[in-house]
């Protein structure tokens, strides 16, 4: 069975910590989706690169995927943190157990929502203090499910490869990191 990974954008959004795992995660087989909540499918990132999403948030089907990532980049963090669907969307994968990947400044939705509580996070540097009851680290990445942080634009591939361990095992996430040359 196919993996579903569902991957938000926002206006503003930071063009590397999206594209790399919606890369790295197809690459090892899943099917990212890549929602749009902004209305429309073009979405503008932080950067001025223009990604084409493949459907609108209020188009998703009920069933919930596998995995739910949240790209960082402002004010695309801060876009995404007002939406109160998308909030609901996330409390309701939590509940279910499912695992949540955020990156850069996205960790602070998952902070301001409370569901840190006794959890190891890393966040961009700045906003830890938004990571309310969290455990904060400088690490790169965090796994502390059902959430999977990351620092920012330079952990982009280590917490991509963390996800397709996450989905598929560290075997699939090594086989790819050789096939794209990257200490992993």
């Amino acid at each position: 069975m196919t993996k579903q990974v569902w991957l938000f954008l926002a206006q503003g959004f930071e063009e590397i910590e999206a594209l790399t795992p919606i890369d790295v995660l197809r690459r090892a087989g899943a099917a990212v989706t890549v929602v749009s909540i902004t209305g429309d499918l073009m979405v503008t990132g932080a950067h001025e690169i223009a990604i084409k999403a493949d459907v609108l948030f209020e188009h998703l089907p009920q069933a919930q995927p596998d995995i739910m990532v949240l790209p960082g980049g402002m004010p695309g963090t801060n876009h995404l943190n007002d939406h109160e669907g998308l909030k609901q969307m996330i409390r309701k994968h939590v509940a279910a157990g499912l695992p949540v990947g955020a990156i850069c400044a996205a960790p602070i939705i998952l902070g301001d929502m409370g569901l840190l509580n006794g959890h190891v996070a890393t966040c961009y540097p700045g906003n830890e203090k938004r990571l309310s009851g969290a455990t904060v680290t400088s690490n790169p990445v965090e796994v502390s499910l059902p959430f999977i942080t990351a620092r920012g634009v330079g952990a982009a591939m280590d917490f991509a490869l963390q996800l397709v361990t996450l989905l598929f095992g560290a075997d699939v996430a090594a086989q790819q990191a050789a096939r794209m040359v990257v200490n992993h």
